[in-house]
């Protein structure tokens, strides 16, 4: 019965992009590896690295980390559904060259003029991309403690140097592994889910066949919590993002972007300017 509800559940749950917006290769030199997009590679770049990772379900997920000389701070993004890093990646360097930043991100940009302090890491989910496996709950956890276990090992980042960042299913993976992290330096909810049935349904009690109970996970975190989320959101009710707000323990001021859907958050002027806000206070929080 467990076997076939968890079917249920990535069927309804995960879209990844089919076929995957980009392939990875590795140079014929170096042994590095790139990503490549719609047929052209992305700009080369010296502080991004293109890596594979592997996770303890057996998968191996593709990773990229961008780095920034100055970073003090660290953060993790997992991305939202219907989306890849190829695809992200392409809509994102075609921003760039209009908002005039230097350090491209998976679903956002920052600036070393906006956020100098933060380094960005991406990952795609099993079955995401050109990651092995297939989509699910556990496997998400999995794929995003590789990501960390990478940061750890191979960067020797710290955890009180890490904010995780979850937009709308990525919510989930980066709200479960900040319940295993007590010294994590803060967490940043975008467009964030109660859980995956309470999207589709208005239940107000957790069912055991749910995925992604973030109502119950979230007053385990005792971190600095920013949550966002737009008032006309189409697809996740504004409702979830106020109610989680409201469950947290160190709450920060909210975002609530007026008129602001699911997929376009980043267009609005005060995302950045309230993130640099956000950032900028929670560096200067001692860690524990």
């Amino acid at each position: 019965m467990g076997t076939a509800t968890s079917s249920m559940a990535a069927k309804l749950a995960f879209y990844p992009p089919n076929p995957p917006t980009y392939n990875v290769s590795a140079d014929e030199v170096t042994g590095k590896l790139h990503l490549s997009i719609r047929g052209h590679r992305p700009r080369r770049a010296v502080d991004v690295e293109v890596m594979k990772l592997p996770t303890n379900k057996g998968n191996e997920i593709v990773a990229m980390f961008v780095k920034n000389p100055s970073a003090s701070l660290t953060l993790l993004y997992s991305h939202g559904n219907a989306a890849d890093l190829g695809l992200m990646y392409f809509i994102f360097t075609e921003l760039s060259s209009h908002l005039n930043v230097n350090l491209m991100g998976s679903v956002f940009l920052f600036s070393k003029n906006i956020i100098p302090q933060i380094q960005n890491p991406m990952y795609d989910y099993s079955g995401y991309g050109q990651s092995s496996g297939k989509p699910s709950e556990q496997d998400t956890y999995a794929d995003i403690q590789a990501a960390y276990k990478c940061l750890k090992d191979k960067y020797g980042m710290k955890e009180e140097d890490i904010i995780l960042y979850g937009q709308s299913l990525g919510s989930g993976p980066a709200l479960e592994l900040a319940t295993h992290l007590p010294q994590l330096r803060a967490l940043v909810l975008h467009s964030p889910i109660l859980s995956g049935l309470r999207v589709m349904y208005p239940v107000t009690t957790s069912c055991w066949f749910d995925i992604y109970k973030n109502i119950d996970k979230i007053p385990l975190v005792n971190r600095p919590v920013l949550v966002i989320h737009g008032t006309d959101d189409e697809i996740v009710d504004f409702s979830h993002g106020k109610q989680l707000w409201k469950l947290c323990k160190d709450k920060y001021e909210p975002l609530w972007v007026e008129k602001g859907k699911h997929c376009d958050l980043e267009t609005f002027p005060q995302y950045l300017t309230h993130l640099q806000k956000f950032v900028s206070a929670v560096e200067k929080i001692p860690p524990l």
